[in-house]
């Protein structure tokens, strides 16, 4: 008989795949029937969200200290002697059920899912998606050791930021300099790791028997209900609806800062003459202001936060050798999220946790769901659930003390214009990635991929200045993490802003029923459709340009408000 599993998935984490290994084979070899069905998907759950929340608190060890070998050797080590052969044994039991014609309550969507999933499975491909960790791991790696002496101190580049809203405008210039400088610095070592990646992204395309690694990463993905081809049109959509919309944004910006044109590192800067928005001072002071936006929008979802504060889910400060980004985590076990942040002082850092809070509600929203496959949700509506707490937070800076009123207008407005000014830049990630995937040759020489990058900033990026600095905008694709640790996962933002702009349409009509209908969603995990659950949180998921326009008017609407409001 198999050693029943431990309680405690920190107890999970002593295992052997000898140990794992007659579990899951007892569930390939017990008999299916309508009788056994229910409790032979419940035991396979179980055993599922154990090998799931291993891999997560092995993940996020290495992004506390990128520095910490021993951490990364035992997450390789998992990946190699857990991981590959766990996945193996689950798509024996997904085609195992699949077979048997039967179909548990609640899996219309999981089982399409899983027919997805099984049909790109090869067993060649294991030690490739190992392989891919570690690569991905090397990039953590290279950008968390980028730091500069700024002032006469070692600083990490994502420190750097708070300077960029500098009033005095050679400051800001110098330090935008010298972190892009930095950054060339890697470009070699960038263009090597690109290189390998790509040979075994690929190779995963033609080991499952795909033309190219789009291909198969859309099925990896399982987008299952949009195409390639929607999102060439919603790229479609941006240059026609948003491009004119963030031209007369800049177009503002540099009359406001008297600039013959707008540069790069004055795209941040307030352009009122007032000093640079201070939030909050240290961790505990953004805690606590956040908790108080919380409990002022929703009693349950302030609860859910309050956990994560007295469990210690919030590791939110900046330090050396922490991975420069932001993620949220969730251990499947023990039904909690894990936030990472990164902070530096800035309102930027106040909508991260908000966006992250978002992810960790989704995932105590979905704890009631009886099966771990139900927990498995497209990465736009988990976007979706993370956007959309920006927008329902902002109404809320001034009663709970994040700022003044004309503060607040100034910083609403500012994460708008970030919202229209994200869009392009989306595109740029997203249609650079869909050219990669499906041009294998090109992808593998860094110099078309730098070519092909600034085309499309051209084409996407306009009103921006970037002339003297072309190797630091082709080379763009370098610093963004998603290009290399998150494949083909971007566009995901730009489907998710759209749908949360819809909600905070129906917020700003009411506020109570907006947060019902998301919260009603969120908790429907992944157990309907992708455009189902934009339905149930009140948004239609879409590429067009009639429904971008309308929430790009809403946008422009809401900021004009807040113009007044701030005196602008």
């Amino acid at each position: 008989m198999p050693t029943p599993l431990p309680a405690s998935n920190l107890d999970f984490l002593g295992w052997t795949w000898s140990q794992i290994e007659p579990l899951y084979a007892a569930l390939e070899a017990h008999p299916l029937t309508a009788d056994t069905l229910e409790d032979w998907v419940a035991d396979w759950g179980r055993l599922g969200k154990h090998v799931d929340e291993g891999y997560w608190r092995l993940w996020v060890a290495p992004t506390l200290n990128t520095l910490d070998e021993a951490a990364q050797t035992r997450f390789q080590t998992y990946l190699s002697t857990i991981h590959e052969p766990a996945i193996a044994a689950e798509s024996r039991l997904k085609a195992k059920l699949l077979t048997s014609g039967l179909h548990p309550k609640g899996f219309d969507n999981p089982l399409r899912n899983m027919q997805a999933e099984v049909d790109i499975f090869s067993e060649a491909n294991l030690p490739l998606l190992t392989e891919e960790h570690r690569l991905g791991n090397e990039y953590d790696r290279l950008r968390s050791l980028q730091t500069v002496m700024w002032e006469g101190q070692e600083t990490a580049l994502v420190q750097l930021e708070p300077v960029y809203r500098d009033p005095q405008r050679t400051r800001r210039e110098q330090a935008w300099r010298l972190g892009m400088e930095r950054c060339l610095q890697d470009r070699d070592a960038m263009n090597a790791l690109w290189v390998d990646m790509m040979q075994v992204r690929h190779q995963l395309a033609l080991n499952s028997g795909l033309p190219d690694y789009r291909a198969y990463k859309w099925q990896q993905l399982l987008r299952l209900d949009y195409t390639p081809q929607d999102c060439e049109m919603f790229h479609d959509s941006i240059e026609q609806v948003v491009v004119p919309a963030v031209q007369r944004i800049l177009t503002k910006r540099r009359k406001h800062l008297k600039l013959d044109t707008v540069r790069p590192w004055d795209l941040d800067v307030e352009i009122d003459d007032l000093p640079p928005l201070h939030p909050f001072s240290g961790v505990e002071q953004l805690q606590d202001k956040a908790a108080a936006v919380m409990e002022s929008l929703d009693p349950d979802l302030s609860a859910y936060y309050q956990t994560m504060r007295r469990e210690g889910l919030l590791d939110l400060d900046n330090r050396p050798g922490k991975m420069p980004s932001s993620y949220c985590a969730t251990y499947a076990v023990v039904e909690r999220p894990f936030v990472f942040m990164n902070i530096t002082g800035t309102h930027d850092d106040v909508m991260t946790l908000f966006h992250e809070c978002g992810h960790a509600f989704h995932t105590f929203e979905c704890t009631h769901l009886p099966h771990h496959e139900h927990l498995h949700i497209g990465l736009e509506f988990h976007e979706v659930a993370a956007t959309a707490l920006e927008l329902l937070a902002a109404p809320h800076l001034v009663s709970t003390g994040f700022y003044s009123p004309q503060d607040a207008a100034r910083a609403r407005i500012t994460h708008l214009k970030a919202f229209l000014r994200f869009w392009p830049y989306c595109a740029v990630v997203d249609a650079f990635q869909h050219w990669a995937y499906t041009h294998p040759d090109d992808m593998l020489d860094p110099a078309r991929c730098d070519a092909q990058w600034a085309a499309l900033w051209g084409r996407f990026m306009q009103g921006e200045d970037w002339s003297g600095l072309d190797e630091i905008m082709m080379t763009g694709w370098q610093r963004k993490l998603h290009v290399f640790r998150s494949p083909l996962y971007f566009i995901e933002y730009g489907l998710a802003q759209l749908g949360a702009v819809q909600i905070a349409q129906r917020a700003h009509e009411n506020e109570a029923d907006a947060i019902t209908h998301y919260r009603k969603a969120l908790a429907l995990g992944g157990t309907v459709s992708l455009p189902e659950l934009f339905t149930v949180a009140g948004a239609k998921l879409a590429f067009d340009a009639d429904t971008l326009a309308q929430a790009v008017n809403y946008i422009e609407d809401t900021i004009a408000e807040l113009e007044a409001q701030a005196d602008v």
